[in-house]
């Protein structure tokens, strides 16, 4: 080696001090003096570059931006350099091999050089499924720090359903408004940019109307290229926020109906059933299924539970499809997660599926989860569908498994499992069984823990997360009086972006809280600008039901009507009938409204939108529609708006519709005794415009009954309506200075929940007919059943003073 290094010393010092291409590639980027020279290396070496490579030029090139005076300037530079997109490209590729020492330091220095690389970043975070990794934090809060100078949408939407799980309401709150700022930059084809504003806005559970209607102007404008994957997920999360666009689901069901012939392969299939399937008319509903039944047997698992929860929304009653469907289900029992077992559960059962086997190892299925399960919300689920299955006891293995999970569940979970107990004790009554006392003790637990739980709670928000979707018969007993007292605990923290969903779980439960009701007023006048048109018909809705008027009842109604009067064309049909009739309710009757509802342009659009409905909703839109116009009818003759509901009523009241309850019957019996005979009363009377009255007299000038013709009553069972050629009764002339006497049994579902208030419609009701000639006597059920009225005599006291005055009979 030595002779060798003396005869060649001029080798042997090339050699020694060997050219930058000979050196290790970190030791070439370290001595570089300026990033052309970094870029040069680069473009050499792209083939080969590891991911500790990568790391280290972006951190070579920060040192030398750090080292300028003109920083802004030079990042501009190196950003433009077609090698630095080069360097972007290839770490996307090698991200995932990267540790977390060297990730860090890439974002943090990418984030420096431009917003794209970290959108791409966080995007390739969250494949990973690392939405709530300290990594997704960093980039959340380097969004934060940058917000102000961020001007691209399409990168900022990428990053902001990347980071929707971290950050807080304010944050949220932000990235909405710079939303709102840049979307006018935006091209109007950019369908990706608008479908992830939309997701990031289900994400965080915000149906904030002004960005979701600019977005669903981008579908519209889109909606005849836009293919069947990016139509489902529209949908879908059009469904999630619950915000409906009646133009939109028209064209996406036209679109998704000329693809029905485009598709024979399952995959592709499956996600065009789904989506079109809630939508279609009754044709494309059975081409639909007849082409299911055809590949049902290529079905995956995950296929065959998403067309059975389609057919489910779909209402179907194809009892062969439902039969194939079932039995991959059964194939693939063992594959299926909780929360897929309970979705399978209850679309069997209300499709009415029967299968013992099925049932049996579901059951089984379920159990064995619920043994190892230590997450509440899952045994939550667990419970819950066990429940609904034959056979739903549990033994003490699995009660204490609810026991012991109890002080970590939430209002959601408690209401689950208080919801599946009483199921446990409806079906110990029907089958006489004994289990009751244990099944008691669990409800008591259940209304300790929630009652806990309210009482720790001090955020609106929070609390409203919890009781938003809270329903049933234990949520209404024990709870509900108590939620209602932390809502008004925390009715300061009210605003415009919350109050709609406070007024629609206030309608929902009919319980009538007068400080809550006022504050939603008081917070609707004082910031109506911040609160969207779409939202007025949940925060007026609670007035309506309950029959409530705030202090400010003028101010209020004339604030909301105001605000919604540039919308009304933009307003989906089904929402102003559902407006108009809250509204008359309330004995509010806005010409505007009112012209843009009864107007034929209107009624065909409407027709247009019964279509995609499914039945009880069409049916419970037709109905408000009648009532609406009846009210109208009555209420403003001066407005001329013509009944034409005739037909539609005929259609109906022509229907059993039902027999007399208890307290009717007991009524029934005695009228005929206080009046002076059976012929003196008429039970189930059909009025002119088709309200019905439980019984009818008529009184002469001196307060005589006056009889009616004869008619048979069959005890227990309403008479058949007869219908003349027109609406008035037959006979319905009076003699002078008679009177006719309507008498109503109003149930509890008259009043609201917590106090003997009449509600809306029963108020509207007693309006009507007295419009029509009626005098109206309201029995109330609580005075009814009173002690006072314990005895036939003091009823039959009670009814001759409610008809005749003091105590009075002219028998």
């Amino acid at each position: 080696m030595l002779r060798l290094r003396a005869i060649c010393p001029f080798s042997w010092r090339v050699f020694q001090f060997r050219p930058f291409s000979c050196e290790p590639l970190i030791s070439q980027m370290n001595k570089c003096t300026d990033e052309e020279q970094i870029f040069d290396l680069i473009e050499k070496n792209k083939a080969m570059l590891s991911e500790k490579q990568l790391g280290c030029a972006f951190n070579v090139l920060w040192q030398f931006q750090k080292q300028k005076t003109s920083l802004l300037k030079k990042v501009e530079c190196v950003r433009g350099h077609p090698q630095f997109l080069t360097l972007r490209n290839l770490t996307t590729n090698k991200m995932e091999f990267m540790n977390d020492d060297t990730l860090v330091n890439v974002l943090y220095i990418t984030q420096q050089f431009d917003i794209d690389v970290l959108s791409k970043f966080s995007s390739c975070l969250a494949d990973q499924h690392l939405h709530l990794s300290p990594l997704m934090g960093k980039i959340a809060d380097i969004v934060n720090r940058n917000l102000e100078t961020i001007q691209d949408l399409r990168s900022l939407s990428v990053l902001m359903v990347s980071i929707s799980s971290l950050i807080s309401q304010h944050f949220q709150e932000q990235l909405v408004n710079k939303t709102e700022l840049l979307f006018d930059t935006v091209d109007s084809s950019q369908v990706s940019i608008a479908r992830r504003i939309v997701q990031f806005l289900r994400n965080i559970k915000y149906s904030y109307y002004p960005l979701l209607e600019k977005c669903n102007e981008v579908f519209l404008s889109n909606v005849n290229h836009l293919d069947l994957e990016s139509i489902s997920k529209i949908l879908h999360l059009y469904h999630s926020l619950q915000f409906h666009n009646f133009e939109f689901i028209i064209k996406a069901k036209k679109r998704l109906t000329e693809m029905i012939p485009l598709f024979d392969h399952p995959a592709s299939f499956v996600k065009l059933f789904v989506a079109l399937g809630p939508l279609a008319g009754p044709e494309e509903k059975k081409q639909l299924k007849s082409t299911m039944l055809l590949m049902s047997e290529e079905l995956t698992s995950q296929q065959a539970l998403a067309v059975m929860g389609a057919m489910e929304e779909m209402e179907s009653r194809n009892s062969h499809l439902i039969k194939k469907i079932a039995s991959i289900l059964h194939k693939h029992l063992d594959s299926y997660k909780p929360i897929e077992l309970l979705k399978i559960t209850q679309a069997l059962i209300f499709l009415h599926f029967q299968s013992k086997e099925l049932f049996v190892k579901l059951r089984e299925l379920l159990l064995s989860y619920l043994k190892i399960s230590v997450v509440p919300s899952e045994i939550c689920i667990l419970v819950c569908a066990i429940s609904m299955l034959p056979s739903p006891h549990l033994d003490e293995a699995g009660i204490s498994r609810i026991e012991a999970v109890l002080p970590q569940c939430d209002l959601g979970d408690l209401n689950g499992f208080a919801t599946s107990v009483l199921r446990w004790i409806q079906y110990d009554h029907m089958y006489l069984d004994s289990n009751t006392g244990k099944q008691l003790k669990l409800l008591q637990k259940l209304d300790h823990y929630a009652h806990q739980r309210l009482q720790k709670c001090n955020n609106l928000n929070l609390l409203w997360e919890e009781i938003k979707s809270l329903k049933g018969d234990w949520f209404a007993d024990s709870v509900l009086e108590e939620t209602v007292a932390t809502l008004q605990h925390l009715m300061d923290e009210i605003n415009h972006r919350n109050v709609a969903r406070v007024a629609s779980f206030i309608s929902r439960t009919n319980y009538l809280n007068t400080l809550l009701l006022d504050r939603i007023a008081s917070v609707v006048i004082q910031q109506i600008e911040k609160i969207h048109p779409f939202a007025i018909l949940a925060i007026i809705l609670p007035f309506s039901i309950l029959n409530y008027d705030p202090p400010q009842r003028d101010e209020f109604f004339r604030t909301c009507i105001q605000h919604l009067n540039s919308y009304l064309d933009s307003l989906d049909p089904l929402i102003l009938v559902f407006l108009g009739f809250s509204l008359a309710t309330l004995e509010y009757f806005p010409e505007d409204l009112l012209k843009a509802i009864f107007n034929i342009k209107f009624l065909a659009k409407l027709d247009s939108q019964l279509e995609l409905l499914c039945s009880s909703l069409n049916m419970r839109v037709q109905f408000r529609l009648m009532e609406l116009n009846r009210a109208v009818f009555l209420e403003c003759p001066e407005y001329q708006i013509p009944w034409f509901h005739d037909r539609f009523c005929q259609q109906q009241y022509n229907k059993d519709i039902g027999s007399m309850n208890g307290a009717q019957q007991q009524i029934y019996k005695m009228l005929g005794e206080v009046l002076g005979g059976m012929n003196f009363v008429k039970a189930s009377v059909l009025t002119p415009y088709y309200h019905t009255i439980d019984f009818e007299c008529i009184l002469d000038k001196r307060k005589k009954p006056l009889p009616y013709g004869s008619h048979n009553i069959t005890l227990g069972k309403l008479p058949e309506m007869h219908w003349g050629s027109n609406t008035q009764i037959v006979g319905s002339r009076l003699p002078s200075g008679a009177e006719r006497i309507a008498l109503e049994f109003l149930d509890s579902r008259a009043f609201c929940r917590n106090i003997p208030h009449l509600k809306g419609k029963s108020a509207m009701k007693k309006r009507h007919l007295e419009i029509l000639g009626y005098h109206v006597i309201q029995i109330p059920h609580f005075e009814w059943n009173s002690m006072a009225l314990s005895t036939k005599d003091a009823r039959m006291d009670y009814l001759r003073e409610r008809i005749f005055g003091e105590g009075k009979s002219c028998l």
